[in-house]
């Protein structure tokens, strides 16, 4: 395999995980898997919550990857190293820049990162599974069109 061709595998599998983490947060983890992630719409004691569970599925995901592409097929090494730098990059803006969670305080600094934490700032507006909006992690919508849609789902009848 060419080096083009590994970072080629690489930040697609970043980019697929973008897509993946988009549809399962929406579909699962506001869904079936409310159970779960509900810990994060609450507050909660302690440095873990319920919803870190989810973190630890992943993690098996790719580490069951980096084995397959050690022994069997070199691309998935490639993937799980892409799936590896998307959780990176998860507890880097999601657990640290927008959610505190580590024992430094950072600051979203530029309009990147500022719309990120505004936008899941109004995912959080809503305490329980319907309702939220913005369901990325490292790309957001802009704040005045997820206001819109906040605005406009608070309007409709329940």
């Amino acid at each position: 395999m060419t080096v083009w061709a590994a970072i080629a595998i690489v930040l697609i599998s970043v980019i697929f995980m973008e897509i993946f983490a988009w549809a399962i947060h929406k579909y699962v983890m506001h869904g079936i898997g409310w159970g779960w992630h509900e810990s994060h719409h609450r507050e909660t004691d302690g440095p873990f919550e319920r919803n870190d569970l989810y973190a630890v599925c992943f993690s098996v995901i790719a580490a069951g990857l980096f084995i397959a592409g050690s022994l069997w097929w070199t691309p998935a090494w490639f993937i799980a190293l892409g799936l590896t730098i998307y959780g990176l990059l998860y507890g880097f803006v999601h657990d640290g820049l927008v959610h505190q969670r580590w024992p430094f305080f950072i600051k979203a600094r530029g309009r990147y990162l500022k719309r990120l934490v505004q936008a899941h700032r109004l995912h959080h507006a809503v305490h329980s599974r319907d309702g939220a909006v913005s369901f990325g992690f490292l790309w957001a919508e802009d704040v005045r069109k997820l206001k819109a849609k906040r605005k406009a789902q608070s309007s409709l009848p329940r």
